[in-house]
């Protein structure tokens, strides 16, 4: 049977020092040169070094697990984070549970209380129902906390930080380029929650800045199937739209899908525009036109912050990081 690698395996053929190699692979702040910890770390990946992680929860009190709560597992945006989160907390030697909550505020709740129950060294959702002082169990009891948001919060008094992109920005963009293509009936579908009231008012605001009204169907399901049917309704109107903006791109595209099954043409007869760039978006026919928020990258961000969080950041308040975001034109449009 092959021999465990150890720490001073590690430290041997890394040319480093045992200390230096415990640093590392704890996920503590680099003390050292970048190289030097990609060399740590490429070394502990060949020689297949895995740490003894109950020893290691006894020693340190942390279980070096990481739980991501999303509202709707099936949304491809949220592996695409997920994976991002994945990424960093692996390799600084943490491990990943997936927990999905459907945005139900008893479900939300139900992890919450989940995680107090030691299981977790730190968490990262989107939350629907959750406010900053419901956390505030987790804080005091040394859990770290970063949530995923639809615009700039603060975590107020708690150490709680917040990664976000300016949904509101965002749509107000989205809304703003179907303007300037000349399309003055455009209808939003949006969706029941979440990030929903914000992408709404950026609509809203870029239409009332040409005196138009808008025209929401909202508490729609983030679903391809309830992009359909609610797009159904509206091009049986008498005076059906010229465009479509859909809250995220499964419900754009189900409107594609409507679109096409009552022989209209995109863009020609009605463009449609979705939200999130999620990887189907560009498969589809026609190409779906899309907002990017690069959701891999959120959590890179997301477990980047989480980790600095729980290796003792130095500010005793929450920090708010805005992301960036991108109109992808594509054929719908």
């Amino acid at each position: 049977m092959q021999k465990k690698a150890t720490q001073r395996d590690v430290a041997r053929r890394a040319g480093v020092s045992q200390a230096t190699v415990s640093l590392v692979l704890g996920g503590a702040p680099a003390l050292s040169a970048r190289a030097t910890t990609e060399r740590v770390l490429q070394v502990a990946r060949d020689l297949g070094y895995a740490p003894n992680r109950q020893a290691q929860a006894l020693r340190t009190q942390r279980t070096r697990t990481i739980a991501v709560a999303m509202p709707d597992i099936c949304n491809p945006f949220f592996p695409s984070l997920l994976k991002g989160v994945q990424t960093i907390a692996e390799g600084a030697g943490y491990d990943v549970i997936a927990v999905n909550t459907e945005g139900v505020a008893e479900r939300e709740q139900r992890f919450l209380n989940w995680s107090l129950e030691g299981r977790v060294d730190g968490v990262i959702g989107a939350f629907f129902a959750l406010r900053a002082e419901d956390f505030s169990p987790l804080v005091a009891a040394g859990v770290g906390v970063v949530r995923i948001e639809s615009a700039r919060k603060s975590g107020g008094e708690w150490p709680i930080d917040n990664i976000y992109v300016d949904n509101r920005a965002a749509a107000a963009a989205a809304t703003r380029f179907l303007l300037e293509r000349g399309h003055r009936r455009i209808a939003m579908i949006a969706g029941p929650a979440g990030p929903q009231a914000e992408r709404a008012a950026g609509y809203s605001l870029a239409l009332a800045e040409r005196g138009l009204a808008p025209d929401i169907v909202d508490g729609v399901e983030f679903s391809e199937a309830e992009g359909r049917r609610v797009a159904t309704i509206l091009i049986e109107r008498a005076e059906r739209p010229t465009a479509i903006f859909a809250a995220n791109d499964l419900m754009a595209i189900g409107a594609m899908s409507a679109l096409r099954e009552r022989g209209l043409a995109i863009p020609h007869d009605v463009a449609v525009i979705g939200f999130d760039d999620i990887f189907v978006a560009r498969l589809v026919t026609p190409a779906l036109t899309t907002v990017s928020q690069f959701q891999q990258d959120i959590g890179i961000k997301a477990a980047e912050t989480l980790l600095a969080r729980l290796r003792g950041a130095p500010s005793p308040r929450g920090a708010s990081f805005e992301m960036p975001f991108r109109l992808i034109e594509r054929d719908s449009t």
